[in-house]
């Protein structure tokens, strides 16, 4: 059977989650080409990353038009995050090769992505810290040192499983500019990730993973998928989106790693009981409180 309207659909709901919360791409994308469409885990993460090349510049357009970019923090974070990337493709080819490979791939990328649910729930967190307050500064300084740490570190993970661009290395940058502007962060982070996902897409383009055919038709729903979710962000409430991208993706790390089908149930619900308290707590607490009705004199 012909799989290439489903997977325009599937490159369309990641992309609208992608330009919806800034977050899932790969996180989403390789285990939906795994689990759903049956493709090897080592093609999947060299297409996503082939795709993303072409994604990535859509909402970085954006941001560097809206002047959202700290372009010195960039110029931090590649010097280690470009070479982490592309090395990463050859450290994930050393974990052997055949079945044998494609088995320990799909733990590798089980494990980042519950990094990746540990980063959004972070992410969660620290923004919730940050609502309300007047801390926010789009002109912190860099801190080089911690910044050539993470490119080197989101770099690796990025290049070995095609996760963690948009969920980890957003969650770093925020800890280690903890005043740092929201919009600068997303604008940051999605800046850099061209280059570094590039990397790693050549690296996947030269031991053969990355199907660029497949990656081709992700994008036709993708590109789309991605402008979209971007124009309607500001209208819909991201906090429960975010939520249900964490339920989805503890779902998916957790089958990759191959817990049973109760361990995989029971963290879906807690992530979703989470959630739903969470967000009907902020809610409430967002709602303005009654002003008592004036004395009559």
């Amino acid at each position: 059977m012909d799989s290439t309207g489903p997977i325009i659909i599937a490159g369309a709901l990641v992309g609208f989650a992608v330009g919806l919360t800034g977050m899932g791409g790969g996180a989403l994308m390789t285990p939906i080409m795994v689990m759903v469409f049956g493709v090897n885990p080592t093609s999947a993460i060299g297409s996503d990353l082939a795709a993303s090349v072409f994604m990535k510049p859509f909402g970085a357009l954006v941001h560097q038009r809206a002047g959202t970019v700290r372009w010195d923090i960039v110029r931090w974070l590649l010097p280690t995050a470009v070479p982490a990337a592309f090395g990463g493709v050859f450290l994930l080819r050393a974990l052997g090769d055949g079945d044998e490979l494609q088995q320990r791939v799909k733990y590798v990328v089980g494990t980042a992505l519950m990094l990746a649910v540990a980063g959004m729930l972070a992410r969660i967190w620290l923004d919730r810290r940050r609502a309300g307050t007047d801390t926010e500064d789009a002109h912190v300084p860099v801190r080089p040192v911690a910044t050539l740490l993470i490119g080197l570190v989101g770099g690796v993970i990025v290049g070995m499983t095609s996760v963690g661009s948009g969920s980890l290395i957003i969650v770093m940058l925020m800890l280690a500019h903890p005043r740092l502007k929201a919009n600068h962060l997303v604008g940051t982070d999605l800046v850099q990730a061209i280059p570094m996902v590039a990397a790693a897409a050549l690296g996947h383009l030269l031991v053969g993973d990355a199907d660029l055919g497949l990656a081709a038709t992700l994008l036709i729903g993708a590109v789309p998928g991605v402008l979209l979710g971007s124009l309607i962000s500001s209208r819909v409430a991201g906090p429960a989106v975010r939520w249900a991208l964490v339920v989805l993706l503890t779902g998916s790390g957790l089958s990759m790693l191959k817990a049973s089908s109760t361990v995989i149930v029971l963290a879906c619900l807690g992530m979703a009981l989470l959630g739903t308290f969470t967000t009907l707590r902020d809610r409430r607490a967002a709602q303005p409180e009654p002003q008592p009705e004036p004395q009559p004199s």
